[in-house]
This record gives C-alpha cells, structure tokens and sequence, in this order.
C-alpha cells in the first residue's frame, strides 16, 4: 500500500455513506439519539462514522482488515516491526510497553523524573525501579535527560535489569544522546523502552533530534495527538522485534485496552500518519522556521529569553527541537505561574505550561505568523509593564530531593495496609503514596521509599514558596498515608 492511502479512514467512510441500519452499539444511532445541541456542534459527518467494532470495519485487538492495514502503513512509516494504535493515550502505550518486559521483582533502570503513567506501571507489574537522576539545568530550574555515564553505571551495577527506560525528548524538547544508549544497553542485551509523547515528529524531519526508531530503540510510545495532528488520546506503540515480542505486547496492550474502542480516534491516527509520512518534512520545515523566527524575535525583548542552541554541549543536552520555545522570565521579577495567568487574563493565551522560572510554548504543524506576532507583542507589552521590577527580586532557587531508599516495591506498598499521620510525624515511616513537586518535576517520595527528614525539609520549604504539591490524598500536606505499622505486644 502506498502511504497517500488512509484504510482506515476510507473504509469508516465508505461504510457511512451506506448509510446502514444499526442494530448495534452506540446507542446515539449516528446522531439521532443525541442532545440536539451537541449533534449540531458535533456535525453528522462525525456521528456517521462513531461506529463499533463490528465485521466490516476490523477489531483493534485481533485486526485483520482495514486496522491491521493501518497500522502496518504507520509501521513502515515509523521504521518499526510493529506498530500498535492506542485508544488510551501514550499512558496507557506506556503501561503496556513496561508491562511487556517487566514482572514482578524484574528491575527497570528509569530516570527520577518519569511521568505518573511510568510509576502505575511498575506499581501494576510489580517491577523495581532502579533510578537515575537527570541532569538539573540551574539556570532554567528543569530537569534534562539521563546520561550515557549514568546508564552505562546504572547497567554495570544492575545487569540483571529488564529494561532502561529513556524520556526521548524531555517535555521541554531536550535529547540525549539516544543512539550510544541504546548502544549500551543492547551490550548487555537489555531493551530500551521510550518514552517519546513529546517526539512524534522528530521522525521525520533531519534537523530534529534522531527518533526512538531511528536510534535503534526496542519500544517508543508516541503521542500523536500532541504534535502530529490526530485527535486528544490518541496514540501509537512502534516495536522493534529482537529483545521484545511484538505479539506479547499485542496480548497486554489487548488486556488495557476497552474493547468499546472509538472509531473517530483510530480513523484520526491514520490520516496524521498519512500527513506526516507524505508531507511531514514540508510542514516541519515551515513549523522550524517559524519558531527560529519567533525565538529570535523574543530574544530581542529586555529580560526575557528563548533558550535556543546555546543550551546544547553538557552530557544531557545532545540535541533538542527547536519547535518547542523555552521562554525564560524570572529577570522579570515574575514566576513562569505569573506569566502564564497575564497571558491568560491580559492577551486570551494559554501556553503549554508553566514553572517557577519558565513558560513553554509549543509550535506546531497548526500555528502561522500570527499566533506568532500575537505571542512576541504580549511578552513585549510584559517587558515593559515589569520594567520597575527587574533586579529587585531575587528569583528562588530550585532544589534537588534526594532519592530515599525503597525498602517495599512500590506495589507492594501500593497494596499494604496503610494508616495516615502527621507530616511531621512522619519521618521514619515508610510512604504508600506519591508526592512530587513541580518544578523540577521529580517525584520526591513513591510508595515503598523511607521518608527522610532533608526530604520533609524539601517539601516544607517549596510549600512555604507556594509551590504545588501533588500526588498526597491530604491536599495541604498536612497528613501523609505511610505503611502501617503493629507494635510488639509487651
């Protein structure tokens, strides 16, 4: 097949336009048992093709027909063996990926700043997480990637490990050096799984940072719906077959997966694929260009700066994606969480997110020069609304948690018998929840690891900042949910 060709897609069309009568599952019956102002918004076309998974139009978990074609069109695309669709995000690719090549007891070597999805994999499989710290950049208060040195270490002291895990780019667009990682780690024979919901189109433009399958990578988790043009949850699992087995990840993937799978995102998955294996290096090239324009333009702003390749030559910062603007402004006296609330409330923009000392602003297939112009002229009015604070304020410094000693897998502290104390109480005891504070994005605590008194300190002192907490049921920090423990009967 040639890759102009959407099965998918064609055959939900076809299909419509039969116009059928449905006797089956979903109960709207193309629009017609829908709120009324729902359906208009929605449009018929879409409705139309809100279908099941019933003989002519395939079955994602045993696909045959026009979904295996699919997905075989986005393998080669891809450069993989095997490439799977997912329905529930890059997280639950993530899962799967993990769940394919890890039991419980196996070790997997992850960085310390993993997305949740990674840790509910290994709380799920039982697995041990051997973690690596990434490198903290000072100066932009964020956390890169792992190292070769680290993972090279991480290998030589665990070579019993199941698995590395590697964040290919970072959310901030950052790359290691993927290829040498992959290099060491098949030495040992062990596979590299990625996460690449930041990287979809890495792939297919030479100016980006090498892609999980152009490294060589045994599994990559992409999110297409980020930044290759499919619909919000929709993604794709590329395999390369050798140290995992494509089938195996079909049977997990098959047990996360609804059996209720939506048409509409399926159908999404393989137009994107078409758009960015027939014109994805001309629309990239337009999107790179239009992003060097606009970081130059920003540059040329007082106190506020777009990181560009000056951030490349440390041993985590092999490549990055020029796409994603890195937009500096603690020289403002403002916090990034301050910035992104102006832009907001003075300017209707919202940015991708946003940190002590940062906002990230994503550019992509869909933006042109005016979303670009609209960007550079809020941050310039910005500039000089804040003129008077500048050197005033001292911007706060970014700490780094000390990774504690896990004394339980994390599964079986997820599934222990639990009691909640008070924070300050708490030191000693062993946590059965996650807490993580933002930036850097590094969880300071997972279930199973001692709680210390330098890490309680951390917490408190980004609290005091106002930072956010997240993961604790407790909301204020001020109770945490620790493994419970019986005294001795005396």
């Amino acid at each position: 097949m040639s890759q102009e060709q959407t099965p998918l897609f064609s055959g939900l069309v076809a299909h419509a336009k039969k116009n059928p009568t449905q006797f089956h599952i979903p109960g709207h019956k193309k629009g017609a048992g829908m709120d009324t102002e729902f359906r208009q918004f929605i449009g018929d076309n879409a409705l139309s093709i809100d279908l099941i998974n019933i003989g002519p139009l395939d079955d994602l978990h045993q696909p045959k027909g026009m979904i295996k074609q699919a997905q075989d069109l986005a393998a080669e695309a891809f450069g993989a063996d095997r490439t799977f669709f997912s329905v529930q995000g890059t997280s639950g690719a993530i899962i799967a990926m993990i769940m394919a090549v890890c039991g419980p007891d196996d070790k997997i070597i992850v960085p310390r700043n993993v997305h949740k999805s990674i840790m509910s994999a290994i709380v799920f499989s039982g697995a041990i997480p051997v973690f690596i710290h990434p490198e903290i950049d000072k100066e932009l208060g964020i956390s890169h990637g792992i190292t070769t040195d680290s993972v090279a270490k991480a290998l030589k002291q665990n070579p019993d490990a199941k698995a590395v895990l590697v964040i290919n780019p970072t959310y901030f667009g950052i790359s290691a050096d993927l290829k040498k990682i992959v290099e060491i780690a098949h030495s040992y024979h062990v596979p590299v799984l990625v996460d690449e919901a930041h990287g979809v189109h890495i792939h297919f433009h030479d100016q980006l940072p090498l892609s999980a399958m152009q490294a060589g990578a045994d599994m990559a988790a992409t999110s297409v719906h980020k930044l290759g043009g499919s619909m919000t949850q929709s993604s794709i699992l590329n395999v390369r077959e050798g140290l995992v087995s494509a089938k195996h990840v079909q049977t997990i993937l098959s047990m996360l997966t609804t059996t209720s799978t939506s048409y509409l995102l399926l159908a999404s998955l393989d137009v994107a694929r078409k758009q960015l294996a027939t014109k994805g290096k001309e629309l990239i090239d337009k999107t790179i260009k239009l992003s060097q324009s606009i970081r130059k333009r920003i540059n040329e702003i007082d106190h506020i700066h777009c990181v560009g390749e000056e951030i490349l030559g440390s041993k985590a910062t092999f490549d990055y994606d020029p796409t994603k603007l890195i937009i500096s402004v603690k020289d403002l006296g403002l916090t990034g969480y301050e910035v992104e609330k102006w832009l907001r409330e003075k300017y209707n923009i919202e940015v991708e997110l946003s940190d002590l000392y940062n906002i990230l602003c994503i550019i992509s297939l869909g933006d042109t020069d005016t979303e670009g112009d609209l960007l550079v002229n809020a941050l310039n009015e910005l500039a000089i609304e804040c003129e008077h604070r500048v050197g005033q304020i001292e911007p706060l410094e970014v700490l780094l948690p000390e990774i504690p000693v896990l004394a339980l897998t994390p599964r079986d502290a997820f599934y222990s018998e639990t009691e909640v104390v008070l924070f300050e109480e708490s030191e000693g005891r062993i946590i059965a929840e996650f807490v993580m504070v933002y930036p850097p994005g590094i969880p300071i605590f997972i279930p199973g690891e001692i709680i210390t008194k330098e890490n309680l300190h951390y917490i408190r002192k980004n609290l005091e900042v106002g930072l956010p907490v997240q993961g604790p049921e407790d909301d204020e920090i001020k109770t945490i949910r620790v493994i419970k423990e019986y005294k001795a009967i005396q």
